[in-house]
């Protein structure tokens, strides 16, 4: 059910992504006109995105006060394919442009001081407001194309900064130097990072711009609010044709690899190179959630159409969700078992990362398989979940990760073995990572316990019982990885020697953001009532949805179960690191089996190996057996066909000897046998 919406003019609701790109463009002029002025690169950086917020903020509370906004230009952008250029804002829009904006102004003020006196400060600015642009039109556009156009906006400005330090000096590399599995280096360079970072991504938006045709051929529209009226239509259509599953999923390859959903999760793990407010930006606020929004956009368009469109619709639905969400539970859990004993803090952070989206993409496929059993109110109200934890998410992960910038300036190093007993020195730091790390952790009551129960609450209903207990599983080693984290940096002390100088407090700058994000997680916990009601009316005013769910976490067996798992992995952990120090490495060195456990989990499951082994070992294969084909071409053009030409050559001058005579006799002599033959056959 589409709710009711008012179309208004193009201007002022589009400056909430065209501010942005007016800010980047600004700032493209500057350096092409040859100021260096650091001051107007983050000045107008920091303006732009602040007025996108200020708009975003406006909408919001126009949207959630019941009016949906669509605002766009007269007439067609593209008349033969008849789309607008427009801005579509209805409850799932607001959200994610409020949450988008307002933690990439904290970001980006944060690196006014982070990036201070770097070398490529204005480069860096332009891409950071190129970047917010390109993700407020993701997820405000009205239409496929003009999302589309925005989604390789991500992608370009990610290129950029996650190879930032593209003079590839070691201390931005990830991973250990010289560090090899199955005889591939498990160590990146920033433009090595950044190439990985475009390969993976372009690959699933192929997919994005091959299933967007197919929806316009089938329905003759892209333009989203069309598409959620008419979904029981080109639903039907597809799932007449028996492609449904097949389709739906090719569309869903671009938000597969934008969210780093195994098998395209690699590229995220090595995209910290990239400066740190960078990871945060990506990680948190923009980018990853693109993926996760694409979902939540596309999820009950697909239920609603599905359930309209008969019972064949309704099985293939249910065939892609069910892939969709063995996909997310298979990334949530092997993540979490990498982060389980990496010892690079980024690292830590990253596969968190994925981990988490894997949760919201189950939410978002749980609302499917839940929806073929008739429970709609509960399927709308899974795919609501999954907005709130990317919400919750993005509020602690870009803490997090902030925090992380800190660190590792403080340590001069980015291996959490170098860090130690911080909590002494940085009061503040050490209680916004408690705050956050514990939001991580899914601790009530924090906002991260309510957005995952509910989750796995759905999931549960779902009735997928390997999608369920990778689910739990996945809690009780997020909550252990994550108080390991905290435990190294703040309580315990360094493994290794430090620089000889004594940790302190970051400039209020760069405090500030991550000190109010990290008490925005307990805050938005607290007041979690006030919140998830919030959450609701978006729901009602969201496209496909249009009706009230219920976001209230239900403490029943299985909260109870997975809070209580939960406590107990952190409570192992502490008294392992805590009490009984127990010195892991050391195991790892004297145990064949912890040895193999750990390199299999260090390196990251063998998939980057085994991904370099097929995909560049055997082009490179092919491209060397290429190449010989070549050669040998090539030697046949230049050596032997001369060869053969003189060769031939010789043979014709001992039969043209320069004597007429001898020419007629020859000549006469196949004539006279050419006549015999043909009257031979005639006869």
């Amino acid at each position: 059910m589409e709710p009711s919406y008012v179309v208004e003019g193009f201007l002022p609701w589009s400056l909430a992504w065209l501010a942005p790109y007016i800010g980047a463009f600004i700032l493209a002029l500057a350096y092409i006109a040859g100021s260096r002025n650091d001051k107007l690169y983050w000045g107008v950086s920091l303006a732009s995105i602040l007025a996108s917020a200020i708009i975003s903020t406006m909408a919001a509370a126009r949207v959630l006060g019941g009016e949906p906004i669509y605002a766009k230009a007269s007439g067609y952008w593209f008349p033969w394919i008849k789309v607008t250029l427009g801005t579509y804002i209805d409850g799932l829009s607001a959200v994610m442009a409020l949450v988008v904006s307002w933690l990439s102004f904290l970001i980006a003020l944060y690196s006014v001081k982070y990036m201070e006196g770097d070398w490529g400060l204005h480069r860096y600015f332009f891409f950071i407001t190129f970047f917010v642009g390109s993700m407020q039109l993701v997820v405000l556009a009205d239409n496929l194309l003009l999302l589309f156009i925005g989604w390789e906006g991500t992608g370009i400005a990610s290129y950029a900064l996650i190879g930032h330090w593209y003079t590839d000096e070691e201390e931005y590399w990830v991973g250990v130097p010289g560090r090899k599995a199955l005889g591939q280096p498990m160590y990146f360079e920033p433009s090595h990072s950044a190439v990985r970072a475009i390969l993976f991504t372009r690959i699933g938006d192929i997919g994005l711009l091959v299933g967007t045709a197919v929806i316009y051929l089938t329905v003759g529209t892209i333009t989203i609010p069309e598409l959620a009226q008419n979904a029981a239509a080109w639903i039907g259509a597809l799932a007449a044709k028996g492609i449904l599953p097949s389709l739906l999923l090719i569309f869903t390859l671009g938000a597969l690899g934008k969210s780093a959903q195994f098998p395209f999760h690699e590229w995220l793990v090595t995209a910290m190179t990239g400066p740190t407010p960078v990871s945060a930006l990506i990680h948190a606020a923009t980018m990853v959630k693109a993926g996760v929004y694409f979902i939540l956009r596309f999820a009950p368009i697909i239920i609603v159409g599905a359930l309209a469109a008969g019972e064949a619709a309704k099985a293939q639905a249910l065939d892609y969700f069910t892939i969709l969400a063995g996909l997310g539970a298979v990334t949530a859990f092997m993540m979490a078992t990498m982060a389980l004993v990496s010892n690079e803090l980024k690292l830590i952070l990253a596969y968190s990362t994925a981990s988490q989206l894997g949760y919201m993409f189950i939410a978002g496929a749980a609302a499917g398989i839940i929806a073929y059993h008739g429970e709609l109110e509960a399927a709308l109200s899974s795919v609501m979940a999954g907005l709130s934890h990317l919400v919750s998410h993005a509020v602690f992960k870009a803490s997090l990760f902030l925090i992380a910038g800190w660190l590792i300036h403080v340590a001069h190093n980015r291996f959490i073995d170098t860090m130690g007993n911080y909590a002494k020195y940085m009061k503040l730091t050490a209680l916004s990572l408690w705050l956050a790390g514990l939001s991580l952790a899914g601790l009530p009551p924090f906002s991260g316990f309510f957005s995952k129960e509910l989750i796995i609450h759905y999931t549960e209903e779902a009735g997928v019982g390997p999608v369920l207990w990778l689910a739990v599983m996945t809690a009780g080693l997020t909550a252990a990885y994550t108080l390991r984290m905290i435990l190294r940096i703040l309580h315990l002390p360094p493994k290794e020697e430090d620089h000889g100088h004594e940790p302190h407090e970051a400039h209020p700058i760069m405090l500030g953001p991550y000190l109010v994000l990290a008490l925005a997680s307990i805050i938005l916990g607290l007041a979690w009532g006030q919140v998830s009601g919030l959450l609701s009316k978006a729901a009602q005013l969201t496209a496909a949805i249009g009706e009230a769910v219920s976001l209230q976490v239900k403490f029943a067996g299985l909260t109870y179960m997975v809070t209580g798992l939960v406590l107990v992995s952190m409570a192992v952990v502490g008294f392992l690191y805590m009490v009984a120090r127990v010195d892991f490495m050391a195991i790892v060195r004297r145990s064949t089996a912890a040895r193999l456990i750990h390199d299999f989990l260090y390196d990251r499951w063998y998939i980057n190996s085994i991904y370099y082994i097929i995909f560049v070992g055997g082009f490179t294969y092919i491209s060397l057996s290429l190449h010989l084909v070549d050669n040998l071409i090539d030697m046949l053009y230049h050596t032997a066909i001369p060869l053969l030409a003189v060769l031939g050559a010789a043979a014709l001058r001992t039969l043209h000897r320069g004597r007429t005579d001898y020419y007629l006799t020859l000549y006469i002599y196949f004539a006279s046998l050419a006549l015999l033959l043909i009257y031979l056959y005639w006869r």
